[in-house]
């Protein structure tokens, strides 16, 4: 009978190679390299539409949200590190974690940047713990596919509410009091003569 495999800690992941990004999931040591540019590109540019009027108050909009970049979630025995989340602020008026490396809290807000490499793991084991955590609200990405799909918590399972594909104007809950340009999330296309440059 084969030997038990131990459990992964957080010295696993302090081990990882500069540029790594480690989450333990059901004990397991899940090991991703520094994500290619078409992800990074979409991390960028969602967290810079979505911050200046959800978190910072401005165009208008009364803001109501704390969101962060790569945070460090520990959730019970597991670890994650969403590509972007978020925290209502009137469930979270002042974060607890606010002086920590890492939240306790879950978030309400959950967005994944799926890549071939991730994405088994974004969809099969991380979408089933923000639902066990109470996340109301998962983004899948997909830049190869210029997709955005919008995920809603039911009581047993996610209800995918919309699927958004292209370039086009979108309202994706729960930040649909902003239009979201798809078209600024993504790299031009390769052939393209010329990017397109946003309008003011």
């Amino acid at each position: 009978m084969g030997k038990a495999k131990k459990p992964a800690t957080y010295e696993d992941l302090e081990a990882l190679p500069v540029g790594w990004v480690g989450e333990i999931l059901s004990d397991e040591l899940v090991a991703s390299p520094r994500p290619a540019m078409p992800h990074a590109r979409v991390v960028w540019a969602l967290g810079a539409l979505l911050g200046p009027a959800f978190d910072l108050g401005q165009s208008g909009i009364r803001g109501g949200w704390w969101l962060l970049h790569e945070p460090e979630l520990h959730l019970g025995r597991d670890i994650v590190v969403p590509d972007l989340a978020g925290w209502r602020r009137e469930r979270v008026p002042v974060p607890s974690f606010m002086n920590e490396p890492f939240s306790t809290v879950a978030p309400d807000w959950a967005c994944e940047v799926l890549s071939p490499s991730t994405e088994d793991v974004d969809r099969k084991r991380k979408l089933p713990l923000y639902h066990r955590e109470g996340v109301i609200h998962v983004w899948l990405i997909d830049p190869s596919t210029r997709t955005l799909e919008v995920y809603r918590r039911q009581e047993r399972d996610w209800l995918r509410v919309a699927s958004h594909r292209g370039d086009g104007e979108v309202l994706a809950e729960p930040f649909d009091a902003l239009p979201l340009k798809l078209g600024s999330l993504w790299w031009p296309r390769a052939g393209a003569t010329q990017a397109p440059v946003p309008s003011p």
